[in-house]
């Protein structure tokens, strides 16, 4: 695995938790592995667990991380090739691509999707340019279409809170203000897909998501109905795929509430809406696993950054 873009990266990932797992158990165990080799992380767009967590997941390595937010401090880029460059972009993929290489032996990079073309954000321009352009290797901070890091965070912390062997987990779409991705949604049922899990999703009409990526798993119109029985609730807001980017409607009864968790254990991605995608009864009580997931973020990219130092840089 030289390039993490994607949870199908990931050969085994019962034994990828295992390693992470012992990661968190001695963060600094592999502190020398890194040791003059240095991490950019290139934001197209805001972030604060992805930075947070990636920059102290190099540091434990002992790499030297460089952020830089792309948007606001880099010249504009262009990623269509054979373009007459005489618009707002000043600089081409191919040589920032190349340039960045030359400073940093791994580029991470996170950049959303534009929600109003379905076949550019699917083409993955952004995360595609550096990977074909880049001469070192590509971590994936969330894409347009996928999350990586924070699905193989998911799975640790499922495998942490788990009290029986093939626990069942919802991933239910809850109500929010504005679009949001797939990203997030997709990579957590990648992530599930792998495990030996009971999993099924729970979205109003309208919101299923990519049907290549959920293939065969169970999807429910009635989130009562999902929630039967459940150990772990994921809640994620997404747009609508079949209508690319569309909000079709607020559903506001699709709030997470704790009278529907009943005694399952919740988890989200974070940053989230209180008491509008789920009730504050939730988020402040026992049954909240938010911030122990975010704890986790650390541990997954620590061992994706592991893997590579280990085999690539």
């Amino acid at each position: 695995m030289k390039n993490y873009t994607s949870i199908q990266n990931i050969d085994n990932i019962n034994t990828w938790i295992e390693e992470a797992k012992e990661l968190k158990s001695n963060p600094l165990k592999y502190n020398e592995l890194g040791k003059n080799k240095t991490l950019g992380l290139l934001f197209f767009n805001s972030s604060l667990r992805t930075r947070l967590s990636t920059q102290k997941a190099a540091l434990n390595l002992g790499m030297n991380p460089i952020v830089m937010n792309v948007s606001g401090d880099a010249w504009g880029i262009e990623f269509a090739d054979g373009t007459a460059m005489n618009g707002k972009t000043a600089e081409h993929i191919k040589e920032a691509a190349a340039v960045v290489s030359q400073y940093c032996d791994i580029i991470a990079v996170r950049a959303f999707p534009t929600l109003t073309d379905k076949e550019k954000d699917e083409s993955e321009e952004v995360l595609r340019s550096f990977t074909k352009y880049a001469s070192v290797p590509i971590v994936n901070m969330e894409s347009a279409t996928g999350h990586p890091l924070q699905g193989l965070t998911d799975a640790i912390t499922i495998s942490e809170h788990a009290k029986i062997s093939k626990p069942k987990v919802v991933l239910s779409w809850a109500p929010h203000i504005k679009a949001l991705p797939h990203a997030v949604g997709n990579s957590f049922v990648q992530a599930m897909q792998k495990m030996d899990v009971n999993f099924v999703i729970a979205n109003p009409e309208g919101y299923d998501l990519n049907p290549q990526i959920t293939g065969d798993t169970p999807i429910y119109h009635d989130q009562e109905e999902a929630f039967k029985d459940a150990d772990f609730v994921y809640t994620k807001n997404w747009s609508s795929y079949s209508q690319y980017g569309k909000i079709l409607n607020i559903n506001a009864d699709w709030m997470i509430t704790k009278e529907k968790l009943g005694n399952a254990k919740f988890m989200h991605c974070l940053p989230v809406r209180r008491n509008v995608v789920v009730e504050d009864a939730v988020l402040d009580s026992d049954s909240s696993l938010v911030i122990k997931q975010a704890n986790n973020r650390t541990y997954a990219a620590q061992l994706v950054l592991k893997k590579i130092l280990e085999n690539y840089v």
